[in-house]
């Protein structure tokens, strides 16, 4: 089992690129999906997050309204540390639980952590559950276009968004692999072909055990 680190910033084009791994015959972990999973209605996240932030949060259905909890925590640090802490153990168990599933074959382990720096920046246990780290890169402009034109975006909210998150510089830095996604789709698939090439070089990944609960 190899396991890669993949993420970037928004609007890089990760999600094009982590299919196209798929497509390669790579198994996705996606931390996104799994937190979407775990705040499904009936589970223990989803009700923890109700009891701190309120009914407010969730629609009619009972599933909880993203963007209401994106204009909670955006400007609020205090809230983003609350829902950090409600949400990222259990998403961190269930990942390096499915990475122990796979710890046996020879598969290629493709996970996809948004905040990935952030953790490795913050000292966190990223680093150490991947063999190798991919970023995917798009210049700050081209991002901006792209959450106006594909995810509508106003421009102020998507200068925001980016300026939010970790400096591209700072991603660059603990990148093993960077994989340019500004340029023409034939040369993308290229590079991920080399990613892949260069993945499967890498050590076998040793899944480490579950962390103890405080």
């Amino acid at each position: 089992m190899i396991v890669i680190g993949l993420t970037g910033g928004i609007g890089s084009g990760k999600s094009t690129v982590s299919e196209r791994f798929v497509e390669c015959d790579a198994i996705l972990i996606d931390a996104d999906r799994i937190v979407r999973e775990l705040q499904a209605p009936g589970q223990e996240v989803h009700a923890e997050m109700i009891a701190h932030f309120g009914d407010t949060i969730v629609k009619g259905d009972q599933s909880l309204d993203r963007q209401a909890i994106a204009e909670i925590v955006f400007n609020d640090k205090e809230a983003l540390h609350l829902l950090n802490r409600i949400v990222h153990p259990p998403v961190n168990r269930e990942i390096r639980r499915r990475i122990r599933q796979q710890s046996d074959t020879g598969n290629l382990l493709v996970l996809d952590i948004p905040l990935l720096v952030e953790g490795i920046i913050a000292g966190g246990p990223p680093r150490y559950i991947v063999s190798g780290i991919v970023v995917v890169d798009t210049p700050p402009e081209t991002a901006v276009k792209r959450l106006v034109a594909q995810r509508g975006f106003t421009e102020d909210d998507a200068r925001s968004r980016i300026a939010a998150q970790v400096p591209r510089d700072k991603r660059l830095e603990v990148a093993d692999f960077v994989i340019d996604n500004s340029v023409a789709l034939e040369h993308l698939n290229k590079q991920i072909d080399r990613a892949k090439q260069w993945a499967r070089a890498l050590p076998a990944t040793e899944p480490t055990p579950e962390p103890k609960e405080n």
